[in-house]
């Protein structure tokens, strides 16, 4: 049992549509656009309670990028809705040069992001979409770990001047964030406090870390969990202020190795303090059908993926 005790069982990207609706009824500029989602997106109540600030773009993704790069002209912050695979993937080209290009402060909301999709297949789970937003100029990548955090992380771009890439999730999943927890863009939030090795993770997988740091307790190993929402910009100081006193890294995340949290980790650490680092990610591979507990035992992304990795890494110092 973590220490952190569950509190519900909530989908992120219901958190997603809680948020827009707060937004929705506090900021009059605040408009949303969808490509044929609104259910899958939980756009539905911000759309029940102002159809004149929503719009239905049916299929046509790199449209939606489009009309909203334009719709920041006249001072409205777009908020567009799709699964992750067609925010980032299908739309790159739009989103480069309508959107990070031009600096245009659209909001880039994706769902049904990595393996934990699940029976939808590797057509669907986009594993590089991290990756690919990080590497934009400007671009600020958020991926927060749980329906409340989700909530908050959708109230919290829509003050942010600039592109934002908000990734989320399909299935219910713990909700252990509470509400009172604050929620800054670019701060790591520090959940346990730990001396052998820091444990950096994002999205679904902080629960996962969060479970794997109580087993590694009863082994006598002291795990530091650091949840990194912001992927980019990322907070350097608490990396390496908590690798200048565990000495060793794992980096958890539902993505490919290669792009996501785990390189950006490496290349702080490699820029400031080299310290032995393990990677829990998708080792270069798509997915596949299943659900999404199979799926993360299949592809290395498990509990006991972390505690294997801690003990190689620990083994390095």
């Amino acid at each position: 049992m973590s220490s952190y005790p569950i509190l519900d069982q909530k989908d992120t990207r219901s958190g997603f549509g809680a948020g827009l609706l707060e937004l929705g009824r506090s900021n009059p500029n605040v408009v949303g656009l969808c490509a044929d989602l609104t259910g899958s997106l939980k756009m539905d109540a911000f759309q029940k309670e102002f159809p004149e600030r929503f719009f239905q773009v049916g299929i046509a993704e790199a449209n939606m990028m489009g009309i909203a790069a334009g719709m920041t002209i006249g001072g409205k912050i777009p908020f567009t809705g799709t699964f992750a695979n067609f925010s980032t993937g299908r739309v790159y080209d739009q989103i480069r040069q309508s959107i990070a290009y031009a600096g245009k402060n659209v909001k880039i909301c994706a769902s049904h992001a990595g393996l934990t999709l699940g029976e939808d297949g590797a057509t669907h789970q986009i594993l590089e979409d991290i990756g690919l937003m990080r590497m934009l100029p400007g671009m600020t990548v958020i991926v927060p770990c749980d329906h409340n955090q989700t909530r908050q992380a959708t109230i919290a771009i829509a003050a942010h001047e600039g592109p934002v890439y908000l990734r989320f999730g399909r299935p219910k999943w713990p909700v252990f964030i509470p509400n009172e927890l604050p929620f800054e863009i670019g701060k790591a939030q520090r959940l346990i406090e730990g001396t052998d090795v820091s444990l950096f993770a994002c999205g679904h997988l902080v629960w996962r870390t969060l479970q794997a740091a109580e087993e590694l307790k009863k082994n006598g190993v002291s795990a530091e969990v650091i949840n990194v929402h912001t992927i980019k910009p990322l907070d350097v100081d608490a990396v390496l202020a908590s690798v200048g006193k565990t000495g060793c890294v794992v980096t958890c995340e539902e993505h490919n190795r290669y792009g996501g949290l785990g390189d950006a980790i490496a290349q702080a650490l490699a820029t400031h303090k080299p310290a032995p680092q393990e990677y829990v990610a998708v080792n270069d591979s798509f997915g596949e059908s299943g659900t999404p507990d199979q799926l993360l035992q299949k592809y290395g992304l498990d509990v006991p993926d972390i505690v294997n990795a801690v003990g190689r890494v620990m083994k390095r110092k």
